[in-house]
């Protein structure tokens, strides 16, 4: 008879002790698969356009990329197939990556055009190529607009309408 209760208590510890390990298993698995807090916030990042002067390029950095913003005065011409529209007024917004070889281009404020110093690529104030082997517009980041603000990393309705302009 005794040999019965400890045959059964021995059972239990052991079947505790497997019960203990695989919630700890499962707990070491989920935090794995779970993105980085890192990661989550390199997701979505929102950027008040509102305090930006007209003409002069601004320069963040998303997902370790170079964005550049830049409000458009009155007397420039608007361009729905690029311009970024707030509440506060138009702008441009793209990746500052050139599309020939990845080199960053600056800001030419004088003559109203990015130019990559590497190859001698132009682009103009939308970041449309003009000049040079670039193959293509600097790329729009993915955004939506919330008020005088932009939300990047999020693909919203003024993102896919600008998309759908580009492809025509």
């Amino acid at each position: 008879m005794a040999n019965k209760s400890r045959r059964a208590f021995m059972g239990k510890i052991l079947a505790g002790t497997a019960g203990v390990g695989a919630v700890a298993s499962l707990y070491a698995m989920k935090k794995t698969w779970d993105p980085l807090p890192s990661v989550m916030s390199a997701g979505f990042t929102t950027i008040d356009l509102s305090p930006l002067e007209v003409g002069k390029l601004s320069v963040i950095k998303w997902r370790g990329k170079p964005i550049f913003l830049l409000k458009h005065g009155a007397d420039i011409e608007p361009n729905d197939a690029r311009d970024v529209v707030t509440q506060d007024g138009r702008y441009t917004v793209v990746i500052g990556l050139c599309t020939h070889l990845g080199c960053i281009p600056e800001w030419a404020n004088s003559e109203s055009k990015f130019k990559c110093a590497c190859h001698g690529g132009e682009y103009d104030i939308y970041a449309r190529e003009t000049f040079g082997p670039p193959p293509r517009p600097l790329d729009l980041p993915p955004f939506s607009v919330k008020g005088s603000s932009i939300v990047l990393g999020e693909e919203g309705p003024e993102y896919k309408a600008m998309k759908l302009l580009e492809k025509s």
